[in-house]
């Protein structure tokens, strides 16, 4: 039995410029962080006791006889992938699906984690990124970027590059104390409406040419950050160049926000808020804003409708939390 632990992540500045479109031509980068909300996913071989061969469980449940009947795209193609047969594999998570948070790759990472670990294989953090990234853009045919992979796999604070060679993830190096008080004044608010990432994505996708003065726009701050977090400037900056990179994509997509969105995130910069973005590729999910500390309770109070969620960042990105060894042999 396996059990894989991956972490959520939350992209702060250059969502969109790791669309392969843009960075093989212009270059990409972005800066995220993963956090203490994870997904578990757990996979044995299923006994042969039953008139089925493989067993899933996540939203709904599964019992299939073949490879080829399983629904759910991520883990038929990855069962395919990797030949892997007569599974049971359960899927639990702290957050919400279709929430921003990178939720359907980072299950795509544990999995494969899983899945090479129940091989008695063991798979390196680019290899997993690497493959996540191939099972989802290629095998499913899935729209979208590519630093959701990378981020639960690797795990941390850091700022990726993209360019046509590939991308290398490189640490933000700030101290303890400060990443401890950018940690503090981040607020995060559940704002109940989700929507498909891929369906928001694909829209974006096919703005990369139209839009390819704000995706440079919106590269350039991430240069602008990483100086905030790593020199001596206020780190209240920080908070003003989220305020900034989110009007930039809201502009990208008509689908990316709503007028419900904004109104929560006007009420938010009106109680104190320096600035925010709403997480992933838009439509809804988790709003986050930078509050200082003597604005923290007024933002909540504007806020009180919304589910609040508490967080300390993470470092690990996906681990194997339990091994045990099984005996299978092949039909």
């Amino acid at each position: 039995m396996i059990i894989t632990q991956t972490p959520f992540r939350m992209s702060f500045f250059g969502g969109g410029t790791d669309f392969p479109e843009f960075y093989k031509e212009h270059g990409g980068a972005v800066i995220s962080t993963t956090f203490d909300k994870y997904c578990y996913v757990n996979v044995r071989h299923l006994p042969r006791f039953f008139a089925y061969s493989t067993e899933l469980s996540y939203s709904r449940i599964e019992r299939v006889t073949g490879v080829e009947e399983i629904r759910h795209p991520a883990i038929r193609e990855a069962m395919k992938y990797l030949d892997m047969q007569e599974l049971r594999l359960t899927y639990e998570a702290d957050l919400p699906a279709r929430s921003g948070l990178g939720t359907s790759s980072s299950f795509a990472v544990g999995m494969l984690n899983a899945f090479y670990a129940l091989k008695g294989k063991y798979a390196d953090k680019k290899k997993l990124a690497d493959d996540a990234i191939y099972l989802e853009r290629v095998l499913c045919n899935e729209s979208g970027g590519v630093q959701d992979q990378i981020a639960a796999s690797y795990g941390g604070l850091n700022r990726i590059n993209f360019s046509e060679t590939g991308y290398e993830v490189n640490p933000v190096i700030v101290s303890p104390e400060r990443k401890a008080q950018l940690n503090r004044n981040l607020l995060l608010f559940f704002t109940g409406f989700s929507r498909f990432s891929s369906d928001i994505q694909e829209t974006t996708q096919k703005a990369l040419n139209d839009k390819k003065a704000q995706l440079l726009e919106m590269l350039q701050l991430v240069e602008e950050a990483e100086r905030v977090l790593t020199s001596k400037t206020e780190l209240r900056e920080f908070g003003r160049l989220l305020d900034y990179t989110w009007k930039l994509k809201r502009g990208i997509s008509g689908g990316i926000s709503t007028d419900s969105i904004d109104g929560l995130y006007s009420a938010g910069i009106e109680a104190g808020a320096l600035g925010g973005k709403l997480l992933g590729a838009g439509g809804g999910g988790f709003l986050l804003f930078y509050v200082e500390e003597d604005k923290r309770e007024c933002v909540k109070k504007a806020m009180e409708d919304l589910l609040y969620v508490p967080f300390e960042f993470e470092n690990s990105g996906t681990r194997v939390i339990h091994y045990t060894a099984e005996m299978y042999e092949k039909r």
